[in-house]
Parts: C-alpha cells; structure tokens; sequence
C-alpha cells in the first residue's frame, strides 16, 4: 500500500517559490533530507587566544593546539564533531578582526547579532567564576523571574547564565 513521504509535512511548510519550488532544489523529495549539525558557532573579537582562554576556563573546555591570537577553536569534553567523532560536541572557535567593534545591547550603532546561552543550577553559585575570568554584569537585565542573567565577556559580546530546570 502506497504512503506519503514522511517529509511531505517538511515540504508542504516551507514556502513556495515562483516557478512552484520550495524553499531549495530537492533532489528526491521521497529521500531523507541530509540535515546539518551544528559544528562550531564563531566569535569575531580583537584577540582570539585572549577570548578562547576565557570561555575554555569558563565552560571547563581545553583551548585547541595550535590557536593563536589571529584563530583560536575550544575543544568540548566529547570532543568536536568530526567523522570520527559523530557523538561529538558543537564547539567555539574565535577569530581576530582588526577593526572589531563590541557590541552595544540592547540598543546602540553596534548591536549584538547573537548571543551565548550557558545553563547552570545556581546563577548565585556560577556567577563568581564568571566575573574572576573577565565577565562583567551588565546593566541590562530584562528577566523579571531572575531566570537569567546578562553579563559580557572581555570583548564586550553579551551572554546570559540561565537557570537550568
């Protein structure tokens, strides 16, 4: 007995272009798509090493042989996600922009484009760790529940250590 492709619900929620294609080119809309793993998010910043040693002592992570103040990758507990490490872990890599610009939030000329979101059990408990290795809070702090709370690492990106259930 004949049954719909189980990614018929993907295609019929994805936009129809003109031309009556969806979102991207499917080569066999009855195959499973290959879907993407996030891998490694990166952070501009004005040195690398320098912002790398930061959140490699703050999250317990090693910083990757061979980074420098130009590029620097952090390598999690499991390892990165490689081929031969599908189990493994997305991780942070920075890298040097000459004329980097921190970031102002909530508002100002250079906005943030993302931020990092750290869940721990205690905010009261971690907090102290994060101001040691550079963090500052900041003045901004928009959860009325104190679910969350807003710091900015030494380049000035914002990240929040949030109350994990």
């Amino acid at each position: 007995m004949w049954s719909p492709s189980p990614w018929a619900d993907i295609r019929e929620a994805l936009p129809l272009r003109p031309g009556g294609s969806y979102g991207g080119r499917m080569e066999n809309p009855d195959q499973e798509p290959v879907i993407p793993t996030l891998d490694v998010t990166v952070l501009d910043c004005p040195d690398a090493l320098q912002l790398a040693t930061f959140y490699a002592k703050l999250l317990g992570w090693r910083v990757e042989e061979g980074s420098d103040s130009d590029w620097a990758e952090l390598l999690p507990p499991r390892g990165r996600v490689s081929v031969d490490e599908p189990g493994g872990e997305a991780s942070l890599a920075f890298q040097r922009i000459d004329d980097f610009q921190r970031p102002t939030w909530p508002a100002g000329e250079h906005p943030q484009q993302f931020h990092l979101d750290f869940s721990v059990t205690d905010i009261d408990a971690a907090e102290p760790r994060a101001l040691a290795l550079g963090a500052v809070i900041h003045e901004h702090q928009p959860s009325g529940s104190g679910g969350f709370r807003v710091y900015l690492d030494p380049a000035g990106h914002p990240f929040c250590l949030c109350r994990s259930a």
